[in-house]
């Protein structure tokens, strides 16, 4: 199912695949530049770099400081090279974008690599003064802290390319034992993004709370709520991989109205279904209504590719299991992200569709479920003949689903508190067999949080036991509403096409208590279409 895939730019606009596929140029250097403005808006240009990091070849062997730099400095030289690729790329086509690239996001891990252990990294942390603290900047005054050699480079790059960076190091701290927290070799080594301004200053650090199996690093005390300002686009926000999908930080530093921009260095590992790399980037984007821009490593033997700017409404993307490189995406984005719940979700009499689901929700259907089907009263109800209920692990989650059958229908399965529902129309029936699905309970592999979700897709082969499988590609087209009477506001709105393709919903938002996407026509086959929902108090 491993797919290539050179860069791509999508919105939620109809479009037929041929215009699709033909809007998608790629210029010298695998580089391009989307356009995610309207006319007349105020944006700016980023950039995000896919890095296929440089390894340690034994990452758990005690290594010199020296020997540390030397790998570091090789993947530095890397970033360089794409600091000043991206700003000439962007100064060619500046006509087009009309200014100058603006910052510049690199991954997690990128520098450094991981697998290390506690003691193994260590040559490998620059120390970390609080930028919150102290104003400093490491390219003209090098020698003001010891251990700082990759912060001196980064700064320098920042100036070098006229840009803000972002990038992502181990640190350390000294700590003291009257620290209570304090580790028993007596210092703390964060996951530490930071971010320099164009002059080379030191803007911010984040620190990364939630670690995904890092022996090597240690949690902050508290956990991080970083932004910076900028006097292209205002205030971003920063985290980085994991942290996407909890409260704290993500949730949180979105409370703050002026924070309309994230920048995520991420080293994600896809995992289809659900949560491969642009998908859970644009599903970001779109429930919290901000701008994504989401650089991952790049090592597709480890299931790890896919980066991306993502804007509610459009997405500059690039996913490659194939290609040994890395890869550069540049594009303009708006400095004012405009979402798709509003006026958008009113009843349209010209989409009869639409207008079906909202005769639903208005029958005041209610359902009771027991041990084997659910059941239903009132005016819209689901299929009569629907299929039976089966179940399928699903992200290593034991879903509840149906298959979805036939050319239309109206579907409903329900688990714990949530009932999820389906209307579709597909144009064309293409010999796939897809299943729609609910899951309502604690996730415990690769993490432990609470989920619901409402999912429609494609699954492995013509049997049942097929549904959950990992797969890339699909050639089903539908028209459908999903639906879930969810018990949290947290949405994460998951629309995936083949070749993994993240695509805008037409529609967005909650009707009668009811949470919903809408789509009606597709780029290719659908591959996933998801309602992931996050209840963080249940984690």
């Amino acid at each position: 199912f491993h797919s290539r895939l050179m860069v791509c730019t999508m919105s939620g606009a109809r479009r037929k695949l041929a215009l699709f596929l033909c809007g998608c140029y790629v210029a010298a250097l695998g580089v391009r530049a989307d356009v995610h403005c309207v006319a007349g808006a105020e944006c700016y240009v980023a950039a995000v770099y896919e890095h296929r990091a440089i390894l340690s070849p034994n990452p758990l062997a005690l290594t010199s400081r020296e020997q540390a730099l030397e790998l570091m400095n090789r993947n530095l030289a890397v970033y360089e090279r794409q600091v000043m690729t991206a700003a000439q790329q962007a100064r060619k086509i500046r006509s087009r974008l009309r200014r100058a690239l603006q910052i510049i996001v690199f991954p997690e891990d990128g520098i450094h690599g991981f697998n290390f252990t506690r003691t193994s990294i260590y040559p490998f942390l620059d120390f970390m003064p609080s930028p919150q603290l102290v104003k400093w900047n490491p390219c003209l005054e090098p020698r003001r802290f010891n251990d700082t050699e990759v912060l001196q480079r980064l700064s320098c790059m920042a100036i070098k390319g006229e840009m803000f960076v972002v990038a992502n190091l181990g640190t350390k701290q000294p700590c003291h034992s009257s620290d209570l927290g304090c580790p028993d070799d007596g210092r703390y080594q964060f996951n530490t993004n930071v971010v320099f301004s164009s002059n080379g200053t030191l803007l911010a650090r984040y620190r990364k709370h939630n670690l995904y199996f890092e022996a090597a690093f240690d949690t902050p005390p508290t956990a991080d709520h970083v932004t910076f300002d900028t006097p292209f686009a205002g205030r971003f926000g920063i985290f980085t991989c994991f942290d996407i999908l909890f409260f704290e930080p993500a949730v949180r530093l979105l409370r703050d109205p002026e924070v309309k921009h994230i920048v995520y260095p991420t080293a994600w590992m896809n995992q289809l279904p659900l949560l491969a790399a642009v998908e859970i980037q644009k599903a970001f984007a779109l429930a919290f209504g901000v701008n994504v821009l989401a650089a991952n490593i790049h090592h597709p033997s480890l299931g790890m590719t896919g980066s991306g700017i993502h804007s509610p409404r459009k997405s500059s993307w690039y996913h490659d299991m194939e290609d040994p490189e890395g890869h550069l995406v540049i594009a303009q984005v708006p400095r004012n992200p405009l979402g798709l719940t509003g006026t958008e979700n009113a009843a349209n009499t010209a989409d009869p569709a639409h207008a079906e689901f909202l005769k639903i929700l208005s029958s005041h259907l209610s359902c009771e479920k027991d041990a084997q089907e659910v059941r239903c009263a009132g005016a819209a109800m689901p299929d009569a003949d629907a299929p039976p209920a089966f179940h399928a692990e699903m992200m290593y989650d034991n879903f509840t689903l149906v298959p979805v059958w036939g050319k239309a229908g109206h579907l409903q399965v329900c688990a714990n508190e949530l009932c999820c529902s389906l209307l579709y129309e597909r144009p064309a029936l293409s010999g796939e067999l897809y299943a729609l699905g609910v899951f309502d309970g604690l996730h415990t592999v690769h993490g432990t949080y609470y989920v619901q979700v409402c999912a429609l897709v494609r699954c492995g082969g013509p049997g049942l036991d097929t549904c959950g499988q990992e797969l890339s590609t699909a050639a089903g087209l539908f028209e459908f509403h999903l639906w879930g009477n969810f018990s949290t506001p947290y949405i994460l709105p998951v629309l995936l096409s083949s070749g993994v393709t993240p695509e805008a919903p037409d529609r967005l938002g909650w009707e009668r208590g009811q949470y919903f996407l809408s789509k009606r026509s597709l780029s290719s086959g659908l591959v996933t279409a998801a309602l992931y929902g996050r209840l963080y108090d249940r984690d």
